[in-house]
């Protein structure tokens, strides 16, 4: 049994081995999410020191190590989730449409639930509970409580973020749903037929094939790349302009119309005149149907779909630079692509996604209230909006108050939160409100955009405490890099019970440097 070891004396040993302090804590976390196996030795925990050795020497193991001497030792590496994968984070409808900014599921789950751990020291929410996110965002908190048999009340300045998080927990008709899908792609395809976008596509794939077989095939090209064989620079513009020639021979061949005539809005700009035109059709067949949940679910599919259309390069998908209108070389690729001629295809698939995903949901949501609310969080009165919407969850909020708020306020002069979906603005018509988003990019991070930041967050933490039962307790998701939480937490008359730093592995920025933000516990003073 020399090679077994108490939590406690694994602490010990592990802090010598790495020449670190490593805490009970973090051996806790080990034997929790099954890193190390948990052994019993006369009725206590032991572990193996071999088992030690290799959750250090694996790649987690040394990543977390890493991360701890850029980030500090007090980064809680068990709210990581290296243990899961994507599919887990983006599980059911948490993937139903883009959004840039939203947490994952398991980080509300784990302060919601009903358990405990060695961080996690007690129950903060029960069933029953009203939980509130006063920048609902995509609307994560609101599914969560639900799955977690809460109810939730989420408010965004943003219409379109609203209507995210209301699709995301409304009750469908799937039989409905389906018919209108089923209708809608068929005139789709009617409309397509009278095109010639189809067939220029189809004929532009098939030389794309060749060309790309012939002076870029795969891994060979990639290979001769990293080797030096080739300049990438030189070469692959040589083939671009090569290939551009049968590009435009295909476009006249088809007398296809690419470009708009005036470029006088986001649509114009982003999309191809035959791709515009598509989307222009979908639309006008959304706003003919009578079931008002089904209409708000064929939206979002159709928002999904315009993202993944718009003329861009697959690279520059989420940070568009500038339109393409023709065929270039794809880095991320490496190969000749093109941009989108239709929006079919991405459409039909889309469609089926979402009633997966919906489906999958509807088998483990409880029967409890959720809703988000278009407004400012700064004053809005929740009740009084929520009556209007619906009186039951009215009434019950008046009754019982709010336990508590689970959210992720926006970080300061990251993020433009309406621009991000202009696509959806424009051809839907919400009207936008970005001068009410607190701590916009545009604004920057400036000592002014700061101070209009913690002003606007202490207000909204005012106004809910209206609103909050007596014995709140508060989690807000912040990269406070520049310390204002404090500041906030005073001016909102409440305290920082508690900071739990969690490192953030999947990021989908470019730059995937060491990264880390902060949970903060606040309860009134």
């Amino acid at each position: 049994m020399n090679d077994f070891l108490t939590i406690k004396e694994a602490s010990e040993w592990a802090s010598k081995y790495l020449n670190k302090n490593i805490s009970t804590s973090n051996i806790s976390y080990l034997i929790q999410y099954g890193k190390v196996k948990k052994r019993g030795h006369n009725g206590s925990t032991v572990i193996s020191k071999q088992d030690l050795i290799n959750y250090y020497k694996s790649y987690n193991g040394q990543r977390e190590n890493k991360w701890k001497q850029k980030l500090g030792n007090d980064l809680n590496w068990a709210l990581s989730f290296d243990h899961l994968k994507e599919k887990d984070t983006t599980k059911h409808i948490h993937r139903l449409h883009p959004y840039k900014g939203k947490f994952i599921p398991q980080l509300v789950e784990y302060f919601l639930d009903s358990h405990i751990d060695e961080f996690k020291k007690e129950i903060y929410f029960n069933k029953g509970d009203i939980v509130l996110d006063p920048f609902a965002g995509s609307g994560t908190t609101l599914v969560q409580a639900n799955e977690l048999g809460m109810h939730a009340i989420g408010i965004d300045i943003s219409a379109f973020n609203t209507l995210i998080s209301n699709v995301k927990i409304v009750k469908v008709d799937f039989n409905n749903l389906q018919k209108e899908l089923n209708k809608i792609t068929t005139k789709l395809k009617e409309f397509i037929s009278g095109s010639n976008n189809i067939q220029f596509e189809q004929e532009l794939l098939e030389e794309l094939n060749i060309y790309n077989k012939k002076y870029f095939p795969s891994p060979e090209f990639k290979i001769k790349i990293r080797q030096k064989e080739i300049d990438e620079k030189s070469y692959t513009k040589e083939k671009e302009q090569e290939f551009l020639k049968i590009f435009a021979n295909l476009v006249k061949k088809y007398q296809l119309e690419i470009r708009h005539e005036t470029v006088n809005n986001f649509l114009e700009k982003w999309y191809l005149k035959p791709v515009k035109r598509e989307i222009d059709f979908v639309f006008e067949q959304i706003k003919g149907v009578e079931n008002y949940n089904t209409k708000k679910i064929l939206t979002i599919i159709l928002s999904r779909t315009m993202r993944s259309c718009r003329a861009t390069t697959h690279a520059d998908l989420a940070t568009l630079k500038e339109p393409v209108t023709q065929t270039y070389y794809c880095r991320k690729h490496g190969k000749i692509c093109k941009p989108l001629f239709s929006i079919l295809s991405w459409w039909e698939r889309y469609s089926k996604d979402t009633l997966k995903r919906l489906k999958e949901f509807d088998k483990l949501r409880t029967n409890t209230f959720q809703i988000a609310l278009q407004g400012d969080s700064r004053k809005i009165d929740i009740f009084k909006e929520l009556e209007k919407k619906n009186k039951n969850f009215a009434e019950l909020a008046r009754k019982q108050k709010i336990r508590g708020i689970f959210s992720s306020p926006p970080y300061v002069g990251l993020i433009d939160y309406h621009e991000q979906h202009a696509y959806a603005y424009d051809l839907f018509g919400f009207k936008r409100n970005d001068e009410l988003e607190i701590g916009p990019l545009n604004k920057g991070q400036g000592k002014q955009a700061r101070e209009s930041y913690i002003e606007g967050i202490s207000q909204v933490l005012i106004n809910s405490k209206r609103f909050l039962q007596k014995n709140y307790d508060i989690f807000l998701v912040a990269n406070d890099k520049y310390n204002m939480y404090p500041t906030i937490a005073e001016k909102a008359g409440m305290r920082i019970v508690n900071k739990y730093k969690r490192p953030v592995l999947n990021r989908t920025e470019k730059d995937k440097s060491a990264y880390s933000e902060i949970i903060f516990h606040l309860k009134g003073k």
